[in-house]
């Protein structure tokens, strides 16, 4: 154990020095003008949590700062956060994930206004993960009717609203479920999710009227799966402003495609269409003694690398300015969410169940089983913009750099 601590440890100091040495030969091509309300974000749903365990932030010239400020300094304008209803055990003992209930949302909305960010809220609509697999209903509305469930939606977006609100939080986008391919809150029928849906839409503009509002896709890849969504959504008269999507280059499919349908689905239905997700890896190597999703294996355009991270998203963020109808921005997928803070991985797990900095403790195995069997720390460590200790890497500097037309 001691040499594996010594090897992660030489492995964090690697990626830094070379992180210090690519700062200033980071390379940003000029996209053009971006317009001055696209949407650079970045999800940082786990950072209350690592900083609860110990976990600091540093700027470019290695003071601690608050990563809020840090970020609206390199061109971030958007921080997202993901909320559920319930994420702890009957004996009230956390379900990890970055503890993602109001409280944590409300303290994430104040500091992302203190700093002049804008607040993108994530409403899963559970008690964990929802995701394409899955999308279990909270526990207190799993025997509910239809009719109830979309009551008790509908109170509970007003509700979490309410409170960003009274506390002042700069909301910008509301998001009525997360990646919800046909699959919504337990229910499988269009009539039904879209009864849902339209419970969330309404809650939210009676709050944040003139927050917009978004409904949240995956697997653009599949085209004619992506439209018959986005012809559903419409079908049923939802009311909603954004299409959003997750493309991540790995499994979603080539740029061409994504610009192609999100274009469609503009141009067809009259909607702004965004990335609400997207992430790269700067390294295969794992720092946190935890597995990561994506570990071997690059797109040939895009290496694991800080300057591979800055390319990805700045031909992200040139397909969407420049060839996509109605694209409004990009939001980067928990790019803070680093090693916990510990030299091993007994040190880590003590870190991930105290203070939720893991995607789940063992005690989410009650509501979610593969969680309980599978339980463990971040699995995109490597895919974050910061490196294991805190610092920003190169690619961090990619966003302020598009806006100012590259360098």
């Amino acid at each position: 154990m001691k040499r594996l601590v010594l090897f992660c440890l030489f492995v964090s100091l690697c990626v830094y020095c070379c992180a210090l040495g690519e700062a200033d030969t980071l390379r940003v091509k000029n996209i053009g003008k971006v317009p001055e309300d696209f949407i650079f974000g970045m999800d940082l749903s786990s950072v209350i949590s690592l900083e609860a365990g110990g976990t600091r932030f540093y700027d470019f010239d290695g003071n601690e700062t608050d990563i809020f400020v840090l970020l609206k300094q390199n061109g971030i304008t958007h921080i997202r956060a993901r909320l559920w209803n319930d994420p702890y055990d009957a004996q009230g003992r956390i379900y990890g994930g970055g503890i993602c209930d109001i409280d944590t949302l409300v303290r994430i909305g104040e500091r992302s206004t203190n700093a002049g960010l804008k607040l993108i809220v994530d409403f899963h609509y559970s008690d964990f993960w929802a995701d394409p697999g899955k999308q279990t209903p909270p526990k207190a509305w799993q025997a509910m009717s239809l009719s109830k469930k979309a009551r008790a939606l509908y109170d509970f977006t007003l509700s979490s609203l309410t409170a960003l609100k009274k506390r002042g939080v700069d909301v910008s986008i509301v998001q009525i479920g997360n990646e919800t391919n046909g699959f919504f809150c337990g229910e499988t029928g269009w009539l039904s999710i879209a009864t849902l849906m339209d419970s969330g839409l309404k809650a939210a503009k009676r709050v944040y009227p003139d927050a917009l509002t978004a409904l949240h896709f995956t697997d653009p890849e599949n085209a004619e799966q992506l439209l018959y969504y986005a012809k559903q959504v419409g079908a049923f008269g939802l009311s909603y402003d954004v299409f959003a999507v997750s493309w991540y280059p790995f499994w979603h499919g080539s740029l061409e495609n994504l610009s192609a349908v999100l274009s469609e689905v503009a141009d067809t239905y009259g909607k702004k269409v965004m990335v609400m997700e997207t992430s790269y890896p700067y390294t295969s190597l794992d720092s946190d003694f935890s597995g990561n999703t994506v570990s071997v294996g690059a797109l040939d355009a895009y290496p694991f690398s800080p300057q591979g991270q800055a390319d990805l998203i700045a031909d992200l963020a040139d397909t969407l300015v420049n060839r996509t109808s109605s694209a409004i921005g990009l939001v980067y997928w928990e790019g803070a969410w680093i090693n916990a803070g510990g030299t091993s991985y007994a040190q880590n797990l003590k870190l991930w169940e105290n203070y939720g900095s893991g995607w789940a403790t063992r005690f989410a195995g009650e509501y979610d089983p593969d969680a309980g069997k599978y339980y463990g720390g971040s699995a995109v460590d490597n895919q974050a913009l910061f490196d294991p200790s805190g610092h920003p890497l190169p690619s961090l500097k990619v966003f302020r750099r598009l806006i100012e037309g590259g360098k």
